[in-house]
């Protein structure tokens, strides 16, 4: 059995069983924090951890509770409830530096997990970032159906089912915005975005590197690259960007 096919589970305080996959190896820790709604078999993820085997680098992929093979309910699900849950996931199966690698959603969890990771955190990846998805990325009277019904269901380009964007979720948001204020991480960063993501606007990787404490962040854009960034040439550049934070 490879080590694609080994899948863990990492039980939380209270019981909940978390799914994870890790590779051991050299090197800062990577971890990959997917998207809303996706998880650890996602094709960039996979790609990552495919890389780390094949270089002996450490890798940790992990589903979000209510996500992939994690127990939980999606709908109970909030954002700060999913940091704490990857911080105690890192805190017990990842030793010394860590480099985080965020897509969509994840990269606004990469920068709260990586607030409080302090010294650990040795780099950050983010694949078009989306933080503060809850005040840019809803209509007005999006959020009054949310807050008013408890749940907004949005058309889903990537699947059939429509995606669900809960209370729970949006306080927390809401509650957890980032890009008003200096964001105290110190270690290089880089943000990958594509100029024709119909998602989350490209310029939202600009406003992040301005908040960034950091003076080491470089942005790259793609003038054709979509939300997704998983073509063969976004993916070879997602490697890397990894092996360049990661050193080597």
């Amino acid at each position: 059995m490879n080590q694609m096919a080994e899948i863990r589970y990492f039980s939380r305080a209270d019981g909940l069983k978390l799914a994870y996959r890790k590779a051991e190896g050299e090197g800062p820790v990577l971890a990959f924090l997917p998207g809303y709604m996706s998880d650890m078999a996602g094709g960039k993820a996979s790609a990552v951890f495919d890389w780390a085997v094949a270089n002996g680098r450490s890798c940790l992929l992990l589903d979000y509770a209510g996500c992939g093979e994690s127990e939980g309910d999606f709908a109970d699900q909030t954002l700060t409830g999913w940091r704490d849950d990857v911080l105690a996931m890192i805190d017990a199966l990842a030793y010394g530096p860590v480099v985080l690698i965020g897509s969509s959603m994840g990269g606004w969890l990469m920068l709260m997990v990586g607030e409080a990771l302090g010294g650990r955190l040795a780099g950050l990846v983010g694949i078009a970032p989306a933080p503060d998805f809850t005040r840019w990325g809803f209509t007005d009277a999006q959020r009054a159906e949310i807050l008013a019904k408890g749940v907004h269901f949005e058309h889903n380009p990537y699947g059939p089912e429509p995606t669900p964007t809960y209370s729970g979720l949006y306080e927390s948001g809401e509650a957890s915005l980032m890009l008003d204020r200096q964001i105290a991480i110190d270690c290089p960063v880089r943000l990958l975005h594509g100029q024709a993501d119909a998602d989350v606007p490209w310029e939202i990787s600009l406003k992040l590197a301005e908040a960034l404490r950091s003076d080491d962040v470089r942005v790259t854009l793609v003038k054709d690259g979509d939300h997704r960034l998983s073509r063969e040439a976004d993916i070879a550049l997602l490697l890397a960007t990894v092996a360049e934070v990661a050193g080597g």
